[in-house]
């Protein structure tokens, strides 16, 4: 994949966020197509769960999460007893991890929004000009596309 179709597939993340989808919905959806996944309702149904940091508790990154999702698909097993598969899965889910670590210092939601760790009301956030300029979002969001295609050489 070239570079300019890896930042095509970024932008088209950081869209989807802007349009109202979580950070989770965003990246994988944004990449779900080069698996067969070509109903993006589908792809934005089996990522809304992990937006907000999980259900919006703040805990594991959308992002991460999105790119943890597409990591299944790209190379997660199917067979129970698979050790090797799952080995090379969880490789992968490491390397995607310490990647996005090293560019932001952590994978936890709250901590890269600068938040204290408490319960969260379940109700989104109105997705105002203001919420997207004080939010990192959109940046991590590009990047954890970035890394993912990167990482597995589409």
């Amino acid at each position: 994949m070239t570079n300019e179709e890896i930042e095509s597939r970024a932008a088209r993340a950081v869209d989807l966020f802007k349009q109202g989808f979580n950070c989770s919905q965003a990246v994988f959806t944004s990449c779900a197509d080069l698996y067969g996944i070509t109903d993006e309702s589908l792809a934005l149904r089996l990522a809304a769960s992990f937006g907000g940091g999980m259900g919006r508790m703040r805990l594991v990154c959308g992002a991460a999460s999105g790119m943890f999702m597409l990591a299944g698909l790209h190379n997660g097993s199917a067979t129970p007893h698979d050790n090797t598969g799952k080995m090379e899965n969880y490789a992968l889910v490491q390397q995607l991890a310490g990647d996005f670590k090293s560019r932001y210092g952590s994978l936890i939601c709250a901590e890269l929004l600068g938040l204290a760790p408490k319960p969260q009301d379940p109700k989104p956030e109105e997705r105002t000009q203001q919420y997207y300029q004080k939010r990192p979002c959109s940046e991590m969001i590009a990047e954890a596309v970035r890394i993912f295609l990167s990482s597995t050489q589409h």
